[in-house]
Order: structure tokens, then C-alpha cells, then sequence
């Protein structure tokens, strides 16, 4: 009895360590209850149709933590944080500033900071081209790529090349970005 209770010990600890982490899968889906982050509370929702302006950031450093969804966090593949959208998801971001488009997997909650729509992972960031700048203006939209893209960003590589944004698309986008009244 003492050995059962040493071992059930020993998985708890292994479990805080972060050792046991959910396979990379698309299956369950999550779309979870809200929750409150500094004084703002969160609401997920399936939003099939969602399609966003905002700016993006990206994180890193969290090598090795657990995703909200229960996976290893992993800072080089093509992953990102979201507030409400299920998890997981997959999104079309684009930069605004470029017109360069890929196709990210959410995996986790985030950002909590006023004015981001998205964090992404390094490895995204560094994908979409705005890694050095650190954050930067983007449209996000919930996509269903093809399986072949979505078991690539299941092990961790990126999916298909997409064409860039046309200048007059993107004209178009930095104005209703851009605050009224100036």
C-alpha cells in the first residue's frame, strides 16, 4: 500500500514538472468555459466566421510549458495564442505590412494585452516575416486547410506557401485598421 501511495506521488510531481503532455491531435476540440484574466473576462466560442483586425505578437520563452490545450509548448513550430477561438484551431494571419499569409494551428490562450488579437509562436513569427519588430498589424481568419497542411502543423512544419496579399487588398485593410478621426 505504501509503494502505491509513493508511486501516485511520483506521477503527481511528474504531472507539475510537465512531463505528461496530450498528443498533438485535432480531436477533441475544446472550446472551454470563460475565464478572467487581470479584471477581463473571456468568452470562448466556436466562431466559424471569425475574421479580425488587431496586432500580433509573439512568444517564446515558454519552451517546455504546457499549452492551454494540454500540449508541449514548442517555440519553433507554426503555433499561436488566442482568447476565445477553440482549441485547436487553424487561422490564416497576415501581415499587413507585407501581404506575406500563413496558416497557423492555435493551441493556446492568449495575449492579455490590450490591442493583440493573437500571439503567435516564434517559429511563426519568424514565419510571417516580423519576428525583429516584435509585434505588428494583422488580419486573422478562421480556415479549414486541407489535412495534408493541417498533419504538417501537426508535427510541427509549416503548411503550404500561400500567395501574398494584392497592395490594393491590403490598402484597403490598414484603413479600417486604422483609428477613426484622424
Amino acid at each position: 500500500m505504501k509503494l502505491a501511495g509513493t508511486t501516485l506521488a511520483v506521477l503527481a510531481l511528474s504531472a507539475c514538472a510537465g512531463g505528461n503532455y496530450r498528443p498533438v491531435a485535432d480531436a477533441p476540440v475544446r472550446i472551454g468555459p470563460a475565464y478572467t484574466i487581470r479584471g477581463t473576462t473571456y468568452v470562448p466560442a466556436a466562431a466559424p466566421a471569425y475574421d479580425a483586425l488587431g496586432y500580433a505578437s509573439w512568444y517564446g520563452s515558454e519552451s517546455g510549458n504546457r499549452t492551454a490545450n494540454g500540449e508541449k509548448f514548442r517555440p519553433g513550430w507554426i503555433t499561436a495564442a488566442h482568447t476565445t477561438l477553440p482549441l485547436p484551431t487553424y487561422v490564416e494571419v497576415t501581415a499587413l505590412d507585407s501581404g506575406r499569409r500563413i496558416i497557423v494551428r492555435v493551441n493556446d490562450r492568449g495575449p492579455f494585452a490590450l490591442g493583440r488579437i493573437i500571439d503567435l509562436s516564434s517559429g511563426a513569427a519568424e514565419q510571417l516575416g516580423m519576428k525583429a519588430q516584435g509585434h505588428a498589424p494583422v488580419r486573422v481568419r478562421r480556415v479549414e486547410p486541407s489535412e495534408k497542411d493541417r498533419e504538417r502543423l501537426r508535427k510541427g512544419k509549416p503548411a503550404a506557401s500561400l500567395s501574398r496579399v494584392p497592395e490594393r487588398e491590403l490598402l484597403r485593410l490598414r484603413a479600417q485598421l486604422a483609428p477613426r478621426g484622424r
